[in-house]
């Protein structure tokens, strides 16, 4: 706990195996609660290291239901264990979790309700061998989002979130997308209900174990992003999109 409240890691998982151990070891205990695995039917084992590690709380799908659809099981977990605070976290060890004690203090301490790890403040995007393709989609998307949203993040697209649990219960993240730009359309839910978004610097590591789409994939999530960030200026031009229902709503 920190400021008496419930810090909950969730780990969604497809493949970790090899990297599950070295992210679990730097999760910092002295202030996290509990800790879920969702496994996204991977064919590794990574179920097996998970238990092999102590992990309590493990939910597997018997079909991989893509990373979005992951999410939602670990966030409908967390809930149900009574957390505060959700950390999602990769387990492909991309992102350090040392982080975790900075991006659950700005929460707990009522500083942001939601935190954000940044690979573009600082240098670490490019430093952490980030495909120079990538970075500057990123900047190109960024850009755009934030003058169809109307915010100043330093990005949107990181895999690195923290979140009170008044903002997960505020939004209805069930009906967003199954794949990668429910990052996108869950940033868009938590500006349209008026939560503000603050941000911690984050490094992080490409290499061969660490999960990342591949170019047709990053496209389609391009578009995905584009997408959302016109339907959002749309909604707040008073043509209502159901992606902002709230969940009673729903």
């Amino acid at each position: 706990m920190l400021n008496q409240k419930k810090i909950v890691v969730v780990l969604p998982a497809y493949k970790a195996a090899l990297t599950l151990e070295r992210t679990y070891n730097e999760i910092p205990f002295d202030i996290v609660d509990d800790v879920v695995l969702v496994d996204d039917n991977s064919p590794d084992d990574t179920v097996a290291e998970a238990a092999r590690l102590g992990i309590k709380h493990i939910v597997k799908h018997e079909v991989n239901k893509g990373y979005g659809g992951n999410q939602k099981s670990c966030y409908k977990k967390a809930l149900e264990l009574g957390a505060d605070i959700v950390v999602m976290l990769h387990p492909d060890y991309q992102y350090t979790p040392k982080l975790i004690h900075a991006m659950s203090a700005v929460i707990a301490y009522d500083v942001y309700p939601v935190s954000l790890g940044s690979r573009i403040l600082g240098n670490g995007a490019l430093k952490g061998g980030m495909p120079l393709y990538k970075y500057i989609c990123n900047r190109f998307l960024t850009l755009f989002e934030n003058i169809m949203i109307g915010q100043k993040l330093s990005e949107y697209h990181t895999g690195y979130r923290a979140f009170s649990a008044e903002v997960i219960k505020a939004i209805d993240f069930t009906y967003n997308s199954d794949d990668f730009v429910f990052d996108n359309e869950m940033l868009s839910q938590i500006f349209m209900r008026g939560f503000e978004i603050g941000e911690v610097t984050c490094p992080t590591k490409y290499f061969e174990e660490a999960s990342s789409i591949n170019f047709s994939r990053s496209m389609k999530y391009g578009m995905g992003v584009l997408r959302v960030s016109v339907i959002h200026r749309l909604h707040k031009w008073g043509i209502k999109h159901k992606l902002y229902n709230s969940p009673a709503a729903s």
